[in-house]
């Protein structure tokens, strides 16, 4: 699984170049241009039922200063971030832990889980990197829909 640098649990709070954000629930930074996450984010927003998540295009200067302060790059196709109780996670991993906390079909990731960490990172790598040709390109942001417009950090 993607490897993030070791950090104590809510480390981007004492970091100056993150914005105060509300990190009260799971937080994803995922590409605002891509229509494979835009679809992603409008899942969360639709089945997350208890309205715990916040998602945070890395675009913006939030994800981008988030995404930097796990060594991640916002123009880095691989890089997804979820932000969780204070800790981080990145990659499939991070997508799998995401469903499990949106439930219902969010559960649909859960077997990948038992995949090797190796193979978890070159299934992920393999579609990042090809996401725009095979998905398209998509603004998260343009007229989103209120369940997701509630739910977006665009700090």
């Amino acid at each position: 699984m993607a490897e993030l640098p070791a950090r104590a649990p809510f480390s981007y709070r004492d970091d100056p170049a993150v914005p105060a954000f509300d990190d009260s629930g799971p937080v994803t930074v995922m590409d605002g241009d891509c229509a494979l996450c835009s679809f992603g984010a409008r899942m969360i927003a639709r089945f997350d039922h208890a309205e715990r998540f916040k998602i945070c295009p890395a675009q913006t200067a939030l994800g981008t200063a988030l995404l930097g302060h796990y060594d991640l790059s916002p123009d880095d196709p691989e890089s997804w971030l979820l932000l969780y109780d204070g800790r981080a996670y990145a990659s499939l991993d991070a997508m799998i832990r995401a469903g499990a906390l949106v439930g219902g079909i969010g559960h649909a990731l859960w077997p990948l889980k038992a995949l090797p960490g190796p193979a978890q990172d070159w299934i992920y790598r393999r579609i990042a990197r090809n996401r725009y040709r095979l998905f398209g390109r998509s603004d998260m942001c343009a007229l989103p829909d209120e369940k997701l417009k509630a739910r977006l950090l665009l700090k």
